[in-house]
């Protein structure tokens, strides 16, 4: 299906006195017409597709050059969308793209919706749905590991995954539906074999479903917390780890006010650190708004982080604040060992027990170790993936797997044929949203809604 009206967005960041390069991008039946309205082209250049031009962009009535860009040229079917596409490279910055934009808007183009080009490339063929998701998420990739993830959905490792195991499940659905129809005219239904294959299905549903943890991990990153008392050396820790001066660091109890974040990669995982106020009870408002976001920050966390001075070594206040936060994850950082030697009696629980001095840079491999460990004791390591499901369809997936878990029950408790057919069909169908073989409007909406506007 491909959608009659042509649509038009900027298609790069735009960063005011920034931007090198700016890309406005047209896909539709009529992008060539706009394109051969405004650009004008010196010498004997050919229009042909796969071509790139250089000349102007011109105001059609006045004649005034908007710009020197260049002009790519990408026709049907041999284009992103399937459509013609045109590309128009000008210089950077805010006014040579809006000026365009406007240009081609004047000239019958539509503004883009988030999303419209790879909503396009889906319904005219060009993608499925895993892909057109996988697009997203290398766009949106936080670590060179998701970005690999990402480049395998896209080349189509999951959807034929998926398609396999759909396959399977329609010719089953098939062999069934034949005995129905025409018992007399066929043997027995080998209902051994069904099974075997049924069992297959399931084994290959778990596996990828198993992803589905790693795979977010990898997306979103792991989200660690640290947590303790005023100067205790959080700031600090954060600095030493990030090797930068995000955090304001004084020897003042206090100073942090509210949540400093900083995002790092560690062996592929992203992982977005939060420097939280000291938690403490203070007379203060400023510091008290502070302290109550640090602690809605340590239960949103993935990890925590719970410092302690080495000086001062565990008290009250640590067992105080370990109360609040002991349902997550721990690591406890035992920060300042260069100015004491730690004598811990904690009456706590704690996955690793790291010692730090981020004054002197020391420990922060050790603490990186101890989070990688930590992450893989909760069978979440994103290692060794080469493909991995996202929300919507490990819901799907699940939703599937419940499907043909009844078909075997239904097997098993010897029920007529035609019970079998009706949670097979919506395994099946539950496999077609995956890939979007069966998909909703308002499913497409919502996927392609998280795109930016000019993919």
């Amino acid at each position: 299906m491909i959608p009659a009206d042509t649509i038009v967005a900027i298609a790069t960041a735009i960063v005011p006195q920034q931007g090198s390069i700016g890309i406005v991008r047209l896909s539709g039946q009529n992008a060539l017409k706009i394109a051969k309205t405004l650009f004008y082209s010196p010498g004997k250049q050919i229009w042909e597709s796969h071509r790139i031009l250089y000349g102007y962009i011109r105001h059609p009535q006045t004649q005034q050059v908007i710009d020197e860009v260049l002009l790519l040229l990408m026709l049907a079917p041999r284009s992103y969308t399937t459509e013609d596409v045109i590309e128009i490279h000008c210089h950077g910055g805010i006014i040579p793209v809006q000026q365009i934009l406007q240009l081609c808007i004047e000239q019958g183009a539509r503004l883009a919706q988030a999303g419209e080009f790879t909503l396009r490339a889906f319904l005219n063929g060009r993608l499925d749905l895993t892909q057109a998701e996988s697009i997203s998420d290398l766009v949106g990739a936080k670590s060179p590991q998701a970005a690999q993830i990402a480049l395998s959905g896209l080349r189509g490792k999951l959807a034929h995954s998926i398609h396999r195991l759909r396959t399977t499940c329609l010719d089953i659905l098939a062999e069934i539906e034949a005995r129905i129809d025409f018992e007399e005219d066929l043997p027995p239904l080998n209902e051994q074999e069904i099974q075997e294959n049924l069992t297959q299905v399931l084994h290959q549903v778990h596996q990828i479903l198993a992803t589905a943890d790693r795979g977010e991990l990898l997306r979103s990153g792991l989200k660690v917390a640290i947590v303790g008392r005023p100067n205790v050396g959080k700031s600090s820790l954060l600095n030493a780890w990030s090797r930068s001066d995000r955090a304001i660091v004084t020897d003042l109890p206090g100073t942090t006010r509210d949540v400093v974040e900083s995002q790092l990669v560690v062996e592929g995982i992203p992982i977005q650190v939060l420097d939280t106020a000291g938690i403490r009870e203070t007379e203060d408002t400023v510091e008290k708004i502070g302290v109550e976001r640090s602690r809605q920050a340590a239960q949103n966390a993935d990890l925590i982080l719970f410092t302690i001075d080495a000086q001062t070594g565990w008290i009250t206040e640590d067992h105080e604040i370990y109360q609040q936060v002991q349902d997550r994850p721990l690591i406890l950082v035992i920060n300042k060992i260069d100015l004491a030697d730690p004598q811990l009696a904690a009456n706590a629980h704690f996955a690793k027990i790291v010692k730090t001095s981020a004054a002197n840079n020391q420990g922060i491999d050790a603490l990186e170790q101890a989070i990688l460990e930590t992450v893989k004791s909760e069978n979440l390591t994103a290692s060794n993936l080469d493909l991995a499901i996202n929300q919507r369809q490990a819901a799907a997936l699940t939703q599937a797997k419940m499907a043909l878990e009844q078909v075997q029950e239904t097997m098993n408790n010897q029920l007529p044929l035609d019970f079998w057919t009706i949670d097979l069909r919506s395994a099946i169908q539950f496999l077609g949203e995956i890939t979007g073989e069966e998909v909703t409007e308002s499913v497409l909406d919502r996927i392609f809604s998280r795109f930016c506007i000019g993919k």
